[in-house]
């Protein structure tokens, strides 16, 4: 499908923000939930777009920056697989997997700008300390502003470019792909999600951490367990939780985590 004037202005605001986000963490206008959520909202495909960022959200969590190596781009990421998966019309799981699969190439070709853009904010800094040396304070401000702007504009213009690609050229693009590719696909970004989560709790996975992930396995298959239910449960076992610690560590030998303690026993 192709987009209006408004809708296109939307898109280019949503990248432009999750390009300095991805220097800010502020306001996270770069995690894949929020900016694929916010460019469906602007082109009327709400639910596809959460659908889409709740997928990249999963394996996006397990990337982060550990000490040179630059994490891929999350932000290119969403913002140009959600574009390419609402341009395509395929709102199926082959079309949704297929942008996946293009928002993790997308994310490697991110690194290239964002290398080029760092590279460019040597040239701000140093401008930025002439201006402090001068003892302009109005000139420092401007050159922070100069370097937040090609942060955004790292995301806005490839955005802008898959926008002013005709709907037409997309879909006949994806739909020239081979069916072993397709297929390939479908199948891949079933274990892309998979991934994701595992790096996500090889990350966080501690004693203390593993009874309430088992728990949630076990209450997963309850179909009349609502969100809302689920919620409640997870508030309960918090109180549980808190109100254990209190008990165990407070002046008894114990070390503050009663989980920790329990499985220390063993």
């Amino acid at each position: 499908m192709d987009f209006n004037f408004i809708s296109v202005i939307l898109i280019l605001i949503v990248a432009f923000l999750a390009g300095m986000e991805g220097v800010l963490d502020q306001f996270q206008f770069h995690q894949p939930i929020v900016a694929c959520s916010l460019i469906g909202l602007a082109t009327g495909h709400v639910s596809e777009g959460v659908v889409l960022g709740g997928a990249l959200q999963l394996l996006a969590m397990g990337w982060a920056n550990v000490g040179a190596a630059i994490a891929p781009d999350a932000a290119l990421a969403s913002v140009a697989s959600a574009i390419i998966f609402i341009k395509s019309g395929d709102f199926s799981d082959n079309g949704r997997n297929i942008a996946i699969a293009a928002a993790i190439t997308l994310a490697t070709v991110g690194l290239v700008l964002t290398m080029i853009v760092r590279t460019l904010s040597v040239v701000i800094v140093h401008q930025a300390d002439a201006a402090a040396e001068r003892g302009s304070y109005r000139g420092v401000e401007m050159w922070h502003y100069v370097a937040l702007a090609c942060q955004g504009l790292r995301i806005a213009i490839p955005a802008g470019l898959l926008l002013f690609i005709p709907s037409s050229t997309v879909q006949a693009a994806l739909g020239s792909l081979p069916e072993w590719f397709t297929s390939g696909m479908t199948i891949g970004g079933g274990f892309v999600v998979a991934v994701g989560y595992a790096m996500v709790i090889n990350l966080m996975a501690t004693r203390e951490v593993w009874p309430f992930f088992f728990l949630g396995f076990a209450l997963a298959p309850l179909n009349e367990l609502t969100l809302i239910a689920t919620g409640i449960i997870g508030l309960c076992l918090a109180i549980i939780y808190l109100n254990l610690s209190k008990n165990k560590g407070g002046g008894n030998g114990g070390s503050g985590d009663p989980l920790g303690d329990i499985l220390n026993d063993y």
